[in-house]
């Protein structure tokens, strides 16, 4: 819109209005947010952040590696401050000289700083530079701790790398030339369209912030994403069971039911036909089940890991062999599930039920010695947060565990997202990957903290002390032939750990497969994209790192080697079965009713 004045300079006419407009929406913009934040629950500080002890701890190491070796941390210090000096120098140099111009080189390429003005604006490049500066002088500080416990110390980088990107100047309006282009090309219109947008996923979390990553109003379950057809066919308090409708005329005898990980919904394994495994294996002349679980309200405050085992997983192989006619069935458990999957076999080893002819895992950790990425969430102080938390709700409400897998990536999955939907003013991209990201689940109080004390923290399945449901589990009890894949670049479930797990079961038969990407691309990577390979290696007696390198690299998608694997264990051809045609009725169209609950509506 142009510029609009009269001989004094007085802006009139349409962009005055436009204006008094924005001033408008801003008031109404501002109430709205104050009403949203004043419906936020307040969460325990563990929550937020490390208690101080860990400062403490950081503050200790940093004075006696002073006492010890003096000359290592005055040479730290003298390099920040060399470059910093020198940084200073140069910009009063240029000042001085003109015509003020950006340095020729301004430090190394960072996708944050994509927009040209980084590296030809003099103001811009002297704050990145900056930054760049600063940085390294925290991350080298860090790792300069030799006196500090390694666990700590890893905790203290994950942090201070927190506090650096949470620092960065592209997460500031002052500092960010993209979002100031933008205010300037619509005249303000970006930042109220950017407020509107923070409001409103305030509103929707109960004055929570959670960045919107996707566009919402783009998808619909069942209409655009999770389409495949099929029947749910039976229904209990913890899940829905769906029968997937067969696409070929004869099926293997033996059916595979498929456990999805409960903090967030089944149907990322069927986000469109392209990409749906499910579809995939019902293709390949299989019966299919897969259990779509409850999205948990406070009234499930006691349900624990017990509950998943006894009506989730024993309860869904009781249906899913009835409905067959079989009494042998190929499991499949995702995350979590996975992890849950080998505690139910370690239960049915105990009770002399040898029901699962096969199980595969995706992603699955059952060895929790190496806490990984996860080191900062999984001390006692967290953890006290966390049953803080719960004895206040009865649930540990999903955006918690949201919040805490997006600082993994805070940079993808926080910074970057928050910039462009609340200063740029942009809807969210039409994108069902990230669709599904946000459609997370609430967690059972009493599950949760059976996962994170028993498991988690204290490796007790592992170490085969796990007691549950009258029994004491180990993972050594999972003996029926296996095969668990793992991803190269995954953040959650590290795929050296997986393969630590896998040493450990006690199965004659087992294989692990090393695919590429991370936990999700990783493992929706159908055969038509040939996008990512896999390693596969016969001897898993050796160390992670020699199983890698002297491993076989396949080109494309794994599925077709595991479907490989699965025929030779899922019996004869018989007639295609179809969900409803065996006593146990159609009760609904997949996918469903219970994927349809939103943990925003169960916790109000």
């Amino acid at each position: 819109m142009a510029m609009n004045t009269d001989a004094t300079g007085t802006t009139t006419g349409t962009n005055l209005e436009h204006f008094e407009q924005n001033l408008t929406r801003l008031e109404e913009l501002t109430q709205r947010l104050v009403e949203a934040l004043s419906r936020k629950k307040s969460t325990p500080q563990a929550l937020n952040g490390p208690d101080n002890a860990l400062y403490a701890h950081a503050a200790q190491a940093y004075f006696q590696g002073w006492m010890h070796n003096p000359a290592k941390v005055l040479e730290q210090q003298v390099q920040y401050w060399g470059k910093t000096l020198t940084h200073f120098v140069d910009a009063q140099n240029a000042l001085a000289q003109g015509p003020l111009k950006a340095p020729d080189n301004n430090g190394p390429k960072d996708r944050r700083f994509a927009n040209p003005l980084w590296d030809t604006n003099p103001y811009f490049a002297f704050v990145k530079k900056q930054y760049l500066i600063n940085a390294e002088a925290i991350q080298q500080a860090v790792d300069g701790l030799d006196e500090m416990d390694e666990r700590e110390k890893r905790r203290l980088r994950y942090f201070s790398q927190q506090i650096v990107d949470m620092f960065a100047p592209t997460n500031f309006l002052a500092t960010n030339p993209d979002a100031l282009e933008r205010a300037i090309e619509t005249e303000g219109e970006s930042l109220v369209k950017g407020l509107e947008n923070l409001v409103s996923d305030l509103e929707a979390n109960n004055g929570e912030l959670v960045v919107r990553l996707a566009d919402e109003g783009a998808f619909e379950i069942g209409t655009n994403i999770a389409t495949a057809e099929g029947k749910v066919v039976y229904r209990n308090k913890m899940m829905e069971l769906i029968q997937y409708s067969p696409t070929t005329e004869t099926v293997h005898e033996t059916p595979i039911v498929l456990f999805p990980p409960w903090i967030n919904k089944f149907y990322i394994l069927d986000l469109k036909p392209a990409n749906s495994l499910i579809r995939w294996i019902v293709d390949q002349g299989y019966t299919l089940f897969v259990v779509s679980w409850i999205n948990p309200d406070t009234s499930y405050a006691e349900v624990g890991l017990e509950d998943y085992i006894e009506e989730g997983y024993l309860e869904a192989f009781r249906v899913a062999k009835d409905i067959c006619g079989t009494d042998k069935l190929n499991a499949v458990g995702y995350c979590i599930a996975g992890t849950t999957l080998s505690m139910t076999l370690s239960l049915m080893k105990k009770r002399g039920d040898k029901s699962v002819k096969s199980a595969t895992f995706f992603t699955t950790l059952t060895d929790f010695s190496d806490q990984g990425e996860f080191t900062p969430f999984l001390q006692d102080d967290f953890a006290d947060g966390i049953e803080e938390e719960i004895a206040q709700e009865g649930i540990l409400p999903s955006f918690i565990m949201a919040r805490t897998f997006s600082y993994l990536r805070s940079n993808d999955l926080i910074y970057g997202p928050a910039i462009r939907h609340y200063m740029m003013g942009e809807t969210p991209p039409a994108f069902d990957l990230l669709y599904w990201n946000g459609d997370g689940a609430n967690l059972p109080g009493k599950m949760f903290i059976q996962y994170l004390r028993g498991l988690c923290q204290r490796n007790e399945f592992a170490d085969g002390t796990f007691k549950l449901l009258g029994e004491t589990l180990s993972v050594k009890d999972v003996d029926v032939p296996l095969m668990s894949i793992a991803t190269e670049t995954d953040h959650i479930a590290a795929a050296r750990d997986v393969f630590r797990g896998v040493q450990l079961m006690g199965s004659r038969s087992k294989q692990y497969i090393l695919g590429g990407s991370g936990h999700i691309a990783g493992i929706v990577n159908p055969p038509t994209k040939v996008k990512y390979g896999y390693v596969t290696n016969d001897d898993l007696k050796l160390d992670f790192d020699s199983w890698r390198d002297s491993g076989t690299q396949h080109e494309g998608s794994w599925w077709p080697h595991w479907e490989a694997w699965l025929k030779k264990r899922s019996g004869k051809q018989v007639p295609a079965r179809i969900p409803g045609d065996s006593g146990y009725e159609a009760l609904c169209d997949a996918p469903g009713t219970y994927v349809s609950l939103k943990a925003s509506q169960q916790f109000q």
